[in-house]
């Protein structure tokens, strides 16, 4: 920290509990109060530098222990006005970035300038706080942490100010080109022009690159109300954006206890954080409410795991409504990049209703979707299949995040059907590619509330797609107890599509395969490769056809066991005419798909071919009836 020497007499102040004598021979002639110290003092030197000491001296009264003086607001206190009197008498003393703030506001309360001799105290502290203090990062920093104590008066001499400006700058510029005075606190010693010193000598190399968050630590040190200002004067002075957050952030996380637990290990180990757990709710409820006014509106600028702890804090300390709404916006900005554990937020209201703050998550959840919306976001035909069985679109992963957070969230017994209903029909139809992830939460729901009637069992099924379920899925839901009839049976249903779709294609395939393997017989002798490649490919199909055909069986066999127990429930009459609608609106369908799809292709090929290809279609007829649903 650098210094500037003042006075030259030696120290003959000596301190006696709570008193100050100078002891110079000479009998004291007044006395001056400061707070509860008191200092046994000469009139002459303190009259010949002070304008405010001269005109109290000779307004003050001689009594019975001499001329008595109390200033009880002079700035620092005793102790500044311990270094004033040093002064005024010509001691040894040194002006630091410590002091002389301090020295500065209690100059000029004491009006100690140049009318008063040459050299005064005001003079000498302005210029050392200019060419010194306010050219270095360490002492200017200093210095504005010192204003704290005496900000009246330094908001009067716009020390503040100053101070505050000077770091702005520093922070803006790159440390490699600013050189020395910003370096100096982090790297070896270096002289002004930027090379690195040793014992004194410049080498000409540079220093080594730092990172734009070296001034974090530093500025985390500040008091809310003067890091406040810097960050403001930081933003006007060009700052990026991406660097205040990271500042904000560092400091939110120094001062508020709540967020260090949710801090990883990669975070920790870029920069090391000291939380500081001084505050009290209400100082840390005031400090969230500021951060979250100063971040950066801009989306990615705060990591999302950040803003979900700041979310949780101010659930806990009870922030205001504004406050909590802001940051559910920002989070909704960047729903895509949050994760399952950063949903999972306890409930902490005083009804506790249910153990996880739904309501939370299904404002977020809108705030996305209304943004989404307003910026143009994937509509159904704007996403190609591709990004949506990779999940890459930002509606596609907030769709599988709020799946997981469903299934996460079904287990509570307090979790009512029509908020669980809400929140999985919030998400657009078109932003789930496959409906396992919401069929694994409701099922997980049914299993939790078994209370639940037939008609709500059903109403939550409704929620999923049965088309849209995988064959895996499809069959698990088959064998599930907890699902609705009426929902087994159409899962049932559409698995028998799917089957009989891919049967239909493995035909076709089969019949082209069978097509090119007649043209490989013909070609030359040396081409022999394509038919074996061909043989190899027809046999696979086989057996996957064969497989095919045994699910089908077994399907039939649930389908029959199905409508005998429908039949015992509700009368053959009635069961009979239900059967009979489902085969008409779709069994007929398909059956005229794969017919004409399979006479397409037979019309392709000539002389003996077209006979072995018609008594494949005949074949592949004959099982169509025996798969259609309606036999």
């Amino acid at each position: 920290m650098a210094c500037m020497k003042l006075g030259s007499k030696t120290d003959a102040f000596q301190r006696r509990g709570q008193a100050w004598f100078c002891t110079t021979g000479l009998p004291s002639d007044i006395v001056v109060e400061v707070g509860e110290m008191t200092f046994h003092l000469h009139k002459f030197p303190l009259l010949s530098r002070s304008g405010v000491m001269e005109k109290r001296i000779a307004e003050a009264s001689e009594g019975e222990d001499g001329c008595v003086i109390e200033l009880t607001d002079i700035p620092g206190g005793a102790k500044t006005f311990e270094l004033v009197a040093k002064f005024c008498y010509g001691v040894k003393l040194e002006l630091t970035a410590a002091n002389v703030v301090y020295l500065r506001c209690a100059a000029e309360h004491l009006d100690m300038t140049e009318e008063y001799g040459e050299g005064n105290l005001v003079s000498q502290t302005e210029v050392f706080l200019n060419q010194v203090v306010l050219r270095s990062w360490k002492d200017s920093l200093k210095a504005l942490q010192t204003c704290d104590d005496v900000l009246p008066y330094a908001e009067e001499l716009k020390i503040t100010k100053r101070c505050i400006d000077s770091l702005a700058v520093k922070a803006c510029t790159d440390p490699n080109l600013f050189g020395w005075p910003v370096m100096e606190h982090i790297g070896p010693l270096q002289s002004p022009g930027g090379s690195i010193l040793w014992n004194g000598i410049s080498t000409g190399a540079r220093p080594k690159h730092s990172s734009s968050d070296w001034w974090y630590e530093d500025a985390s040190t500040l008091s809310l109300p003067l890091y406040k200002r810097l960050i403001s004067a930081m933003g006007s002075q060009g700052v990026k954006q991406e660097i205040v957050a990271g500042s904000l952030t560092y400091y939110a996380k120094k001062y508020l206890p709540g967020l260090n637990r949710r801090q990883t290990s990669s975070e920790s180990s870029n920069l090391r954080i000291v939380p500081v757990s001084s505050l009290s709710e209400e100082d840390q409820k005031l400090l969230l409410e500021e951060i979250d006014h100063l971040l950066p509106i801009q989306k990615g600028l705060v990591p999302t795991k950040f803003l979900f702890g700041l979310l949780k804090t101010a659930l806990i300390l009870r922030a205001s409504p504004s406050c909590i709404s802001n940051l559910e916006k920002r989070i909704g900005m960047q729903f895509d990049q949050a994760t399952l554990e950063d949903l999972l937020m306890p409930n902490f209201s005083y009804s506790m209703e249910t153990l996880y703050n739904v309501e939370c998550v299904q404002r977020i959840l809108e705030h996305f979707l209304a943004m989404d919306q307003g910026t143009g976001g994937e509509s159904p035909c704007s996403i190609d299949d591709d990004e949506q069985m990779m999940g890459l679109t930002p509606i596609t992963m907030v769709a599988k995040l709020i799946d997981g957070y469903l299934a996460e969230v079904a287990p509570d017994v307090n979790l009512k059907l029509l908020k669980f209903q809400t929140l999985a029909a919030s998400v657009p139809e078109y932003a789930r590619p496959l409906d396992d992830g919401l069929y694994r939460a409701i099922d997980i729901y049914l299993k939790s509330h078994p209370w639940l009637g037939e008609s709500d069992r059903e109403q939550l099924c409704r929620l999923m797609d049965c088309q849209k379920l995988s064959l895996e899925a499809c069959t698990h839901a088959a064998q599930n107890e907890r699902l609705p009839l009426r929902i087994i049976v159409q899962v049932l249903f559409f698995e028998q599509l799917q089957l009989r779709t891919s049967i239909a294609g493995c035909f076709l395939v089969s019949e082209n395969l069978d097509g090119g393997s007649r043209q490989l017989r013909s070609g030359p002798p040396n081409e022999g490769g394509g038919w074996t490649t061909a043989v190899k490919e027809n046999q696979v199909l086989k057996v996957g056809m064969d497989s095919m055909r045994v699910r089908v069986s077994e399907l039939e066999k649930e389908c029959s066991n199905m409508r005998q127990e429908i039949q015992k429930l509700g009368g053959r009459s009635k069961v009979s005419t239900t059967w009979g609608n489902v085969s008409k609106k779709f069994g007929f369908k398909l059956k005229s798909q794969m017919c004409s799809a399979q006479e397409g292709s037979v019309s392709k090929i000539n002389g003996k071919a077209i006979k072995e290809d018609k008594a494949k279609v005949k074949y592949g007829r004959k099982h169509e009836k025996n798969l259609s649903i309606d036999e």
